[in-house]
């Protein structure tokens, strides 16, 4: 069925929770936003479901619409597990920061100094760096379709020559953070779902995120849409869990992105892990590329934001400089877009405003919405 929501439609599917007062004016000031920037992009992009996530100060607001499967018109809830596409990418960096924390792995190791089958190859002797952060040569955005299986993926890296010299571009790619979210895992002696689903998820108080969604869980997992209204999920592939697989819910998220900015408690080792995960290695023409993250400084231009999230940025090779930043601080706007087949996502906040936003859809929308759609709520609240 179609979905066609009005105004009057989609605040009737919106019941939302808050941890403040729901009575608040900054509860109604960021509602206010939320409710029409939601009807408008449900409606223009016929997204069936919408959860929308914000913390201000510790202090969380939820807002659901429409449905996480049109069949059974579910409505979405806080506790609607999404895909997360790319920002799976995130917890990659985590994952391999704590591998990193535990002194299992150096940034500037040589690959091969973790896969001795790439030894006196191209990509075995680029650094850890390097593969975290795009900038190894060129790795493209996907493996080629023959490519399906560890063994195939291996012939695939040893084979593989670099495009660019190692360090000077960006050329945004799956196998490339996939290959260290991999050797994260490795490091630690340690099968990556596993060691996502059992240490990394578990530190981060994180008790809805799966890779691999539980039978008992499948209730909440929303279908999601593709272009011509099809319900669909993410397909098995190589690296998929370190590169796009992780599903979570809005309230997981805005655990996430608390754990971040360092107001939640959680364990030292793990807080060090996503500490390590913000550190900037390469500056662009328009953000410093930490491990995961994307970090511009703060106060910035939405059209910035835009421009650093578009397609170009995406699809093409940019060139790069060492960052002289380090730790990029507090004064950052950090953010991540997200998407799968049916699936799309965005989560960014401000350390230093402690802020942070969670867009979850299920359906693939353009980048550029979901960067205005959280600009617009963050400056609602911090202007």
């Amino acid at each position: 069925m179609k979905l066609n929501l009005t105004f009057a439609a989609i605040l009737a599917l919106s019941p939302f929770a808050t941890l403040a007062n729901s009575d608040s004016m900054q509860d109604k000031k960021i509602k206010s936003v939320v409710d029409e920037k939601s009807t408008e992009l449900m409606e223009k992009y016929d997204i069936p479901g919408l959860a929308v996530a914000v913390t201000v100060d510790g202090e969380r607001y939820f807002y659901n619409y429409g449905f996480a499967d049109k069949g059974s018109s579910t409505p979405v809830t806080n506790e609607t597990i999404f895909e997360l596409g790319s920002i799976s990418k995130t917890f990659a960096a985590a994952l391999a920061g704590y591998a990193q924390e535990k002194g299992a792995l150096n940034m500037n190791d040589k690959i091969s100094d973790h896969i001795e089958e790439l030894k006196d190859t191209p990509l075995g002797n680029s650094k850890l760096v390097h593969i975290a952060t795009y900038t190894a040569g060129g790795l493209p955005l996907q493996f080629p379709n023959e490519v399906t299986n560890h063994d195939e993926m291996m012939q695939y890296y040893k084979s593989w020559k670099a495009e660019f010299e190692v360090g000077t571009k960006r050329k945004y790619s799956n196998p490339s953070i996939g290959l260290f979210g991999y050797i994260g895992s490795q490091s630690m002696q340690s099968d990556y779902t596993e060691m996502m689903e059992k240490i990394i998820l578990p530190e981060l108080g994180m008790t809805n995120t799966f890779v691999d969604v539980p039978d008992d869980k499948v209730t909440k997992y929303a279908y999601g849409y593709n272009a011509k209204g099809e319900s669909v999920r993410v397909n098995p592939g190589v690296l998929d869990a370190e590169a796009y697989g992780i599903k979570s819910t809005s309230t997981d998220m805005i655990q996430f992105i608390e754990a971040n900015m360092g107001i939640v408690p959680i364990d030292v080792s793990i807080k060090h892990a996503l500490e390590n995960s913000h550190i900037g290695y390469f500056d662009t023409k328009t953000f410093t590329q930490a491990v995961g993250w994307e970090g511009y400084n703060y106060p910035t231009s939405l059209s910035k934001l835009l421009e650093g999230n578009s397609s170009d940025v995406i699809l093409n090779a940019k060139s790069v400089t060492p960052s002289i930043t380090g730790n990029l601080g507090s004064d950052v706007w950090f953010n991540k877009t997200g998407s799968t087949g049916g699936f799309g996502a965005y989560v960014a906040y401000v350390p230093s405003e402690k802020v942070g936003v969670v867009i979850l859809a299920n359906k693939k929308y353009p980048n550029t919405e979901r960067v205005e759609f959280a600009y617009d709520i963050i400056n609602s609240i911090v202007n």
